[in-house]
């Protein structure tokens, strides 16, 4: 059986992510792939650069990397990348596969929603006490 390709799996998460989340934008940087030597110097001049993960959420401030369900690795500049994105405040997500990418960002959310509420708690409570005396 042959697996699906990153492409492939990449498609399938998009499709998944835009039915489950509809009006969240997300979209893809395109910065990897072949191209002629003379497109790729002109997008290296523009900014396009090694190890930028495959989709960005702005609203989460969320980045997604794809990878083949089996024998997907980081590279070195993408490793160096996430690094630099963690290290602001961003999440980076590696899905192997868009089954695994899809199950990540549900994580994901769910524990944004869980530091939500407890943030909600916290300020009610500091709330409450400042109104006591």
């Amino acid at each position: 059986m042959t697996l699906p390709s990153e492409h492939q799996e990449q498609c399938g998460f998009l499709h998944w992510f835009r039915s489950k989340f509809p009006g969240v934008l997300i979209f893809a940087i395109p910065n990897g792939g072949h191209r002629a030597m003379s497109t790729a110097k002109a997008l290296k001049a523009e900014g396009v650069m090694r190890g930028v993960p495959d989709l960005f959420v702005p609203e989460w401030n969320l980045w997604i990397e794809m990878k083949r369900q089996k024998q997907g690795r980081l590279s070195p500049d993408q490793k160096h990348v996430i690094r630099k994105l963690e290290n602001v405040g961003h999440t980076v997500i590696v899905g192997f596969g868009a089954t695994d990418a899809s199950r990540k960002v549900l994580e994901f959310r769910l524990s944004a929603t869980e530091r939500a509420q407890q943030y909600r708690r916290q300020a009610s409570s500091e709330q409450d006490t400042s109104q006591s005396c």
